[in-house]
């Protein structure tokens, strides 16, 4: 699991802080943010539910070059603190078109029945909810094309997924940025060990716009 990386402190006086009205006083209101970009863990133990989508992200990592679809440049952001996936929030249209480009990407590769009657699921990676989702380079004109990967997962592991992600964007509501990881340990031991999201995160400015949540 990656560990936490810290950003410069900022005065801040969004909801999700204490003192977000200064007790009545608006010269009050605020408190120092001390930020993080925080680590969203998924485990590919063979117990773990979400396995299918943490052995997806792990070959996102570590062999792009074998992943749909075909980009011999592609560097999927998410590894290191010093390129994070960052929440896309606010902007509806735009999560949603990235899912349809995943889907349409994985029946252009995988076939019209890559659900496998109705037993997988497309599974994208970055996330939909995040800038870098599949269709990043249709509202992004620098970013590098076919730069995601999608994958038929089995629905019941991607849907096991989905909650830990909702669990770490919640716990971390401040957060613009985090950081993906894979591991092979299986993070049942606990209530504790099951959520990586134990660190708090807060706003950062991601090119030129507060992209807070």
């Amino acid at each position: 699991m990656g560990k936490p990386a810290m950003i410069a402190p900022r005065w801040d006086a969004g909801k999700y802080l204490g003192n977000p009205t200064g007790g009545g006083n608006p010269a009050n209101k605020g408190a120092a943010s001390f930020s993080y970009v925080a680590t969203l863990a998924y485990s590919t133990n063979s117990t773990a539910p979400e396995r299918g989508v943490a052995a997806h992200i792990k070959k996102a990592y570590t062999t792009p070059g074998a992943t749909k679809p075909p980009n011999r440049n592609k560097k999927i952001a998410g590894q290191t603190p010093s390129d994070p996936l960052h929440r896309l929030y606010l902007d509806d249209k735009r999560r949603k078109t990235n899912h349809a480009r995943a889907v349409s990407s994985c029946q252009r590769y995988f076939g019209a029945n890559y659900t496998d009657h109705g037993t997988k699921d497309c599974d994208e990676f970055p996330f939909q909810s995040t800038y870098e989702g599949c269709a990043q380079a249709e509202f992004d004109p620098h970013a590098e094309k076919n730069n995601f990967s999608i994958l038929p997962v089995i629905s019941r592991q991607n849907q096991d997924a989905g909650p830990l992600l909702h669990s770490f964007t919640r716990k971390t509501a401040s957060s613009t940025a985090w950081t993906t990881a894979f591991s092979s340990r299986s993070l049942l031991s606990s209530p504790a060990g099951r959520d990586p999201a134990r660190v708090p995160a807060a706003p950062q400015t991601v090119a030129g716009q507060n992209c807070t949540r």
